[in-house]
């Protein structure tokens, strides 16, 4: 059995915009089977919460319209422990909402937050790290971020400087954050030994966030004046429809973590994916011949070098001859065709806001 003081939060609310067509609107990314599990990515991030929380302490904080996919995929979770947010403000309000209803319930409580839509391998190891973790803080008043131990020079993931070793496992002191750098500069870092990857997975006591947020981010925690009496009563969702229509949008990074003195990491050594775009999907299935695959129908692929090639689709046979760091997604009601980089999704959806093309978001 967990130690009764610990909780999981999980991030579930997220739009997924920069896994367009796969991810839409009226199921984002942390829905989708598209892992080698054939899991959701939030019943895999369930899954990881039980083996550091009893299932009476793991929330799942989501937003309003996606309730009946969240209770879909765990269909054992606590209605109480289900919380709906109205609008996506980003994670600093999310991260606040889960902290008062804990703190709520257990003053003395540790919670350990993670989003819903990443891959992580390696469960003893991610459990261990977690735990040695939730350990130190329940201890300490500190910001616990856990680093991934960079595998490339990826200008895709925030950048985490430490000062100390990464070799043992141990907490360590944080320097600088650096937010989706450049290519080049993020070879610099991963050059030098210094930096670890953001995997925006957090462990803190309920009580040190919630100052930490009133200190660095009065404009969030503002908005939350009152929230002993409404967070988990009756009147808990006019609350929540009232204080959001003004909630800033913000990250927790922003709001707290790069601002704040208690921030430390843990390097984390467990094999971690945030599949949160095409080229980390790239990285993830890319084959021996240099390309990644993702489909239920028949595919050719000739004379192409780092091209995603995916499809739900069955039944149908698809021949992509001559294409070099592409994307091809072909789906029931769309057929992309474009570069595999962040800019081209970024225009495409630009477009894809027009009211014409509304029923594709």
């Amino acid at each position: 059995m967990n130690d009764p003081h610990y909780y999981c939060v999980i991030m579930a609310g997220g739009l997924g915009t920069r896994f367009w067509p796969v991810s839409r609107d009226s199921r984002p990314k942390q829905f989708l089977t598209i892992t080698k599990t054939g899991k959701s990515f939030l019943r895999l991030a369930y899954e990881r919460a039980r083996t550091v929380a009893d299932p009476s302490n793991i929330i799942v904080v989501t937003l309003e319209r996606y309730r009946s996919l969240v209770l879909s995929d765990i269909p054992e979770l606590e209605l109480q422990n289900l919380l709906m947010e109205p609008y996506n403000r980003n994670t600093a309000s999310c991260i606040a909402f889960a902290s008062y209803t804990i703190m709520k319930r257990d003053p003395e409580a540790v919670m350990l937050v993670m989003p819903a839509d990443q891959v992580v391998e390696d469960g003893p190891l991610f459990t261990s790290t977690v735990l040695e973790g939730m350990n130190y803080a329940a201890g300490a008043d500190v910001l616990l971020t856990l680093g991934i131990l960079p595998r490339r020079p990826d200008p895709n993931f925030g950048y985490i400087q430490i000062d100390g070793q990464m070799s043992d496992g141990h907490p360590v002191r944080v320097k600088t954050f650096t937010e989706k750098p450049s290519r080049e500069l993020a070879q610099v870092f991963v050059d030098s030994g210094e930096f670890l990857w953001n995997s925006g997975m957090f462990i803190w006591k309920a009580g040190v966030i919630a100052e930490e947020l009133a200190r660095y981010a009065p404009e969030v925690a503002r908005q939350w004046n009152g929230w002993e009496l409404f967070v988990g009563g009756e009147n808990e969702h006019e609350y929540l429809q009232r204080i959001y229509a003004d909630m800033p949008r913000t990250s927790i990074d922003y709001a707290v973590m790069e601002k704040s003195e208690r921030v430390m990491a843990i390097p984390a050594f467990f094999g971690w994916n945030d599949l949160g775009n095409w080229d980390s999907v790239y990285e993830y299935y890319a084959g021996s011949d240099g390309n990644a695959v993702k489909a239920s129908c028949d595919v050719i692929l000739r004379d192409s070098n780092r091209t995603v090639v995916a499809s739900p689709q069955k039944n149908k046979l698809l021949v992509v001859k001559g294409l070099e760091d592409y994307i091809v997604f072909d789906s029931e009601d769309i057929l992309m065709i474009c570069p595999r980089d962040g800019k081209s999704i970024g225009d495409l959806l630009s477009e894809i806001t027009l009211p014409e093309y509304e029923k594709y978001r």
